[in-house]
């Protein structure tokens, strides 16, 4: 009652190659007592040996089913395996399986022959014209069983031809010579194979007879010789060259042109055969000039290695034409003219300059067109005409004002022009220009010049003019030089011209003492003439030089009490002046002189003067404070000259500077050496200068804010001390304060201040500043006496030369009383 396959196993047989769908075996499966359906897709064969598919199992219904073929594999009983174990797997619904194996034998089938390889599809074949007849191809066929057995089999030519046959073997022979040229070039041909059975196929042959070359291109094109005109455009076609090949006839697609002679000027299409212009063809330039003949050898070959060719010879003869216009070097020419040529000249011949580059006549001939230009035509003319020769006819003189309103410069148009079509023609442009010669000298206009200069004139102050001309045109620049003259014993040369426009100027101030007159020699040069002229300079005598006196500057000392009147210390003031008179000198003394003690005698109208005290000294009375007497001495040379004069005259003032020390009267015997006024008691050191004053200042300042911070922090101090460190209180009979009262205390301080005072009992000289200085004998100090105040009059001091001040301080806030 279980699933089983009901038929399995068994053994069944199927031809060899048996189409898709071929029954091979058919069975049957029993259900269990369930009833419980198969699976679809069950059974089916899920092994086999040896490995195949190409079985399958179908359904006839829910429980009948089929082996057949499959279809994937070819069954081939020659070939392949003969016996195949097929297993066959069936389950139901509950999981009920059945396995069982059928057992399928491949059977023999006689089979046909066939065909090998292309030949059973057909097979096309090709021969050679003019080969011998002979063997041209093997057919080959298979048979399975036959050729497994070494049995032959036999070949049949089924459409019977002249041409070929074919024996019992398969091999075909031709039977006769081919020309292609003949015609019939291709043979179709039915070839069958029979097997020993009687089973039989066939396939066509198609035999195609090929061309070979044999036969040499033949040249159509009639024409050997070509004439073409010169400067034809590159790509043009100047000759179509044609053949034809028997080998081909009717076709030239096969034919190979080529131009074997070497040549820049031609190329051919190889293809075609038409040969066109590749470069520039000038008949009028390099070897066409000479030879306008080109020969070229033209070769056609039927393919482009071996094969057949031919070659033929063709000309080419190249034609001038008129393509070039009549040249010149240059189509602008610019003539240099004198202004004195001869009418008549031979200014330019245009036949030398201008040239026709054809090659052949008439192209290569020109003439020249009738001169124009505005103005030109009554000065220059073309003789004879048309010839190119220009010829002077007027006159040119540079300095005619119409030849200057035209700047001296002509203008002529000619053409040159070809006498053959299509009539080329340029245009020549001649500039003529007059040169100017030199017809005029270069004159100044004046035969000499004369200048007078003030000798206060400054350093590049003007002194004149000069100016020359040239009559000739165009004026060139003219440029002026001082060739000679002009030098002093200080200065190379103490004038300056200036090049372009003659003016002469200083260059340094000028002196008449040192020399009144000079004589210079000018140079006027343009790029023709050279000229000279003689210039004369007068220095004018101006008072311009200062009073100078002897000795310039000294230091004298006087007592303070000299008589008024005295010369002082015999000084004497010995004044000269280069310009001015002895008499013409006066003595003023400028500022320092303080009341007005010193004069000069006489103040006017010598060149010697003597310094006198004019008024005494009044120190005691204070009326005098200065005891140094700085003077400014002035000395000018106006004497001589009236009020009105001397606000138009120039006035030099010299200058002398005396230093005058007042000597008080002595206190002290000052013992001095045998040299008067020097005085040795002091070192270098010790001096004091006035203009130092800010360095005592400085340090006394200083020295005052040292000192007060010193006694600030002396009082901190002090109450730092007495804070921390209280002294025992010792006991008084009296109480401080009574009970139950409050007093204010009272504290007396008293502060001594001793003062050294130092008595200064001797003054004497200092010998470098010629200051007074007090000193004491006995210390040795000493200081600087003032010099505004009164001579003092000295105190005896005590032996001790002290003094004692008491300060005592008042109770409470009182002022403090000092008692010395």
């Amino acid at each position: 009652e279980a699933l089983h396959l009901v038929h399995l196993p068994a053994t069944s047989n199927v031809a060899e190659n048996s189409p898709p769908e071929t029954a091979v075996y058919k069975f049957a499966v029993n259900l269990s007592a369930s009833l419980s359906p198969v699976i679809p897709g069950f059974p089916l064969i899920i092994n086999s040996s040896p490995l195949t598919k190409a079985f399958k199992v179908n359904g006839l219904s829910g429980t009948d089913f089929e082996v057949v073929t499959s279809g994937k594999e070819q069954l081939d009983f020659e070939t392949g395996p003969n016996i195949f174990d097929l297993q066959i797997y069936v389950k139901d619904d509950v999981g009920v399986t059945d396995l069982q194996v059928l057992t399928v034998q491949v059977t023999d089938v006689n089979e046909p022959p066939h065909f090998l390889g292309n030949l059973a599809k057909g097979l096309e074949l090709y021969i050679a014209e003019g080969i011998n007849p002979g063997f041209i191809y093997q057919v080959e066929a298979f048979d399975p069983e036959d050729t497994s057995r070494n049995i032959p089999l036999s070949y049949f030519l089924i459409s019977p031809s002249k041409s070929f046959r074919m024996s019992a073997s398969g091999t075909l022979f031709s039977t006769t010579e081919f020309d292609f040229e003949a015609g019939n070039n291709s043979h179709y041909l039915i070839v069958e194979v029979r097997d020993s059975q009687g089973l039989k196929v066939s396939t066509a042959l198609q035999v195609n007879i090929l061309n070979i070359n044999d036969e040499i291109p033949r040249f159509t094109s009639p024409t050997r010789v070509y004439r073409i005109r010169e400067e034809l455009s590159p790509g043009t076609i100047v000759a179509n060259i044609t053949a034809e090949d028997p080998d081909d006839e009717g076709s030239t697609s096969c034919l190979l042109y080529s131009i074997t002679t070497i040549n820049n000027y031609f190329m051919i299409n190889q293809l075609t055969g038409t040969i066109q212009v590749a470069n520039r063809l000038d008949r009028d330039a390099r070897e066409l000039r000479q030879n306008p003949t080109i020969s070229l050898e033209v070769l056609v070959k039927d393919r482009p290695q071996g094969g057949q060719e031919n070659r033929i010879q063709i000309t080419f003869i190249v034609e001038d034409i008129n393509d070039n216009p009549a040249t010149c070097i240059k189509f602008t020419f610019s003539i240099m003219v004198p202004e004195r040529a001869a009418k008549g000249t031979q200014l330019l011949d245009l036949n030398k300059s201008c040239l026709d580059n054809d090659s052949e006549a008439p192209n290569n001939k020109f003439n020249f067109t009738t001169p124009s230009g505005v103005g030109s035509s009554s000065k220059f003319l073309q003789d004879p005409a048309g010839s190119g020769k220009i010829v002077l006819i007027g006159d040119l003189d540079y300095e005619n004002p119409s030849s200057l309103a035209s700047g001296n410069k002509y203008s002529i148009i000619i053409q040159v022009q070809d006498v053959a079509p299509p009539y080329y023609k340029n245009s020549i442009y001649i500039y003529i220009l007059t040169s100017p010669e030199n017809e005029f000298p270069l004159v100044f206009d004046r035969p000499s010049y004369v200048f007078n200069v003030s000798e206060v004139m400054s350093a590049r102050a003007r002194i004149g003019w000069v100016q020359a001309t040239d009559k000739d045109f165009p004026q060139s620049s003219i440029v002026y030089s001082i060739s000679s003259g002009g030098a002093s014993l200080q200065q190379p040369n103490i004038f300056w011209i200036n090049s372009k426009t003659g003016e002469l100027q200083l260059v340094t101030k000028a002196d008449h003492e040192t020399t009144p007159t000079y004589i210079l020699r000018i140079q006027a040069t343009n790029s023709e003439d050279t000229s000279s002229v003689t210039v004369t300079v007068n220095i004018l005598e101006e008072n311009d030089e200062k009073p100078i006196c002897t000795p310039n500057s000294s230091f004298l000392t006087i007592p303070v009490d000299l008589k008024v009147g005295t010369n002082i210390q015999n000084f004497k003031l010995t004044c000269t002046d280069l310009d001015s008179s002895p008499r013409s000198f006066r003595y003023s003394i400028g500022p320092g002189n303080v009341n007005n003690h010193f004069t000069f005698s006489p103040s006017a109208g010598s060149n010697v003067s003597h310094l006198l005290l004019a008024s005494r000294f009044d120190y005691t009375g204070r009326f005098d404070k200065i005891w140094d007497y700085k003077l400014l001495v002035y000395i000018t040379d106006d004497n001589l000259l009236s009020g009105w004069k001397k606000a138009k005259a120039l006035v030099e003032t010299g200058t002398v500077t005396l230093s005058i020390k007042v000597i008080p009267h002595p206190t002290t015997i000052i013992t001095t050496t045998p040299r008067p006024r020097i005085t040795y008691l002091i070192q270098r050191e010790n001096m004091y200068s006035s203009s130092a004053w800010y360095v005592p200042f400085v340090i006394t300042l200083g020295s005052m804010l040292l000192l007060g911070l010193l006694v600030s922090l002396i009082i901190l101090l002090a109450k730092a001390i007495y804070r921390h460190c209280p002294c025992k209180a010792r006991k008084d009979k009296k109480p401080l304060v009574k009970k139950g009262e409050m007093k204010t205390t009272k504290r007396a301080t008293v502060v001594e201040t001793i003062k050294m005072n130092t008595v200064f009992d001797g003054e004497a000289i200092d010998p470098v500043t010629g200051k007074i200085y007090e000193f004491n004998s006995k210390t040795g100090a000493r200081k600087w006496k003032a010099p505004l105040t009164e001579t003092p009059k000295w105190k005896e001091s005590s032996p001790q030369g002290t003094t004692t001040h008491r300060v005592t301080a008042g109770e409470g806030m009182g002022p403090l009383r000092t008692t010395n």
